[in-house]
C-alpha cells in the first residue's frame, strides 16, 4: 500500500472522545491534517459485545485506509482492546497506534499508593487491562471501575450538568481514599475538572491521549511519513450520524479550553 508523505492522519473512535487524543496529536504535529471520524450510529462501543465491535472497528479503519490516509489513531479504549492486535496483523506494514490507559504513569509516580483505574465495562472485562494492570500490581494498589454510562454525559453534550455531578458523586464515593485516578476512555478527559473537584486536589489525573500522540509520531517518523508541508494542518470532522448538533458539539470539543 503507497501512502503519501502529504496524506491526512485518520483519528478514529466510537463517538466524540477521541477528541481528547486529536488535541494532543494536533499540539505534536502541527503541521499533519487529520480527519476524525466518530461512529456516534453505533456509540457506545463499551457495552457491546467484543465480535461486534471489532466487526465496527475493523470496517471503520479499512474505510479510512481506503481514503488514502496513512496513519490511523485508534482513539478509543474499548476499540483498541477488542480490535488494534488483529488489524496490525491484517496491516503489517500501516502505522495504526492505539490508546493505553495510562496505568504505568499512575503506578510508577505513585509507588505503594493506591490507583483507580475507570473504563468502560468492556474495556474492564477484556484481558488487555488486565494484563497492563498486573505488569504493576507490584508497584502500587490497583483497582478498576466500570463505569457504564458515563461517556454518553459527553457524547450527549451533558458534561456540564448537575446530573453528572450527582453520577459521579456515587460512582467514586467508595474511592475517595486513591492517590491516582486513570481516566481509561478517551471520553472521560472532558469531565476531568468533575473527577478532580470531587476527588480533591492531591489527587492525581492520568489519561493516555500524550501518549499516543508520541506514539504515533515515532510511527510515522520511522515509516518516513511526516508531512512535507511548512504551513498548518487541516482537522476535517465527520461522523456516522451527522447531525448538525453533533458536528458542532465535536468542533466544540475540540475548542474547548482546558
Amino acid at each position: 500500500m503507497v501512502r503519501e508523505k502529504n496524506a491526512p492522519i485518520a483519528v478514529f473512535d466510537s463517538g466524540m472522545g477521541g477528541i481528547s487524543v486529536l488535541r494532543e496529536l494536533v499540539k505534536l504535529m502541527p503541521r499533519e491534517d487529520f480527519l476524525y471520524f466518530g461512529d456516534s450510529k453505533n456509540a457506545p462501543y463499551g457495552t457491546r459485545e467484543l465480535p461486534e465491535i471489532q466487526e465496527l472497528t475493523i470496517r471503520n479503519i479499512q474505510h479510512l485506509m481506503n481514503r488514502g490516509c496513512k496513519a490511523v489513531a485508534v482513539a478509543c479504549n474499548t476499540a483498541t482492546s477488542a480490535a488494534v492486535r488483529k488489524l496490525r496483523e491484517m496491516y503489517p506494514n500501516f502505522p495504526i497506534v492505539g490508546i493505553e490507559p495510562a496505568v504505568k504513569p499512575a503506578c510508577m509516580e505513585n509507588p505503594g499508593g493506591k490507583v483507580l483505574v475507570m473504563a468502560t465495562p468492556m474495556t474492564v472485562r477484556l484481558g488487555k487491562l488486565h494484563l497492563l494492570c498486573e505488569r504493576f500490581r507490584h508497584v502500587a494498589q490497583i483497582e478498576t471501575l466500570s463505569c457504564p454510562g458515563l461517556m454518553e454525559f459527553v457524547e450527549e453534550g451533558r458534561d456540564q450538568t448537575p446530573e453528572l455531578m450527582h453520577f459521579l458523586e456515587e460512582l467514586l464515593a467508595p474511592y475517595r481514599d486513591v492517590d491516582a485516578v486513570v481516566l481509561g476512555c478517551t471520553h472521560y478527559p472532558f469531565v476531568r475538572k468533575q473527577v478532580q473537584e470531587l476527588m480533591g486536589a492531591s489527587v492525581k489525573i492520568y489519561d493516555g491521549a500524550a501518549g499516543t500522540a508520541r506514539e504515533l509520531l515515532r510511527r510515522i517518523r520511522l515509516e518516513d511519513l511526516e508531512t512535507e508541508s511548512k504551513e498548518l494542518g487541516s482537522v476535517i470532522f465527520e461522523n456516522s450520524d451527522p447531525t448538525e448538533e453533533r458536528m458542532e458539539r465535536m468542533r466544540n470539543l475540540f475548542r474547548r479550553e482546558e
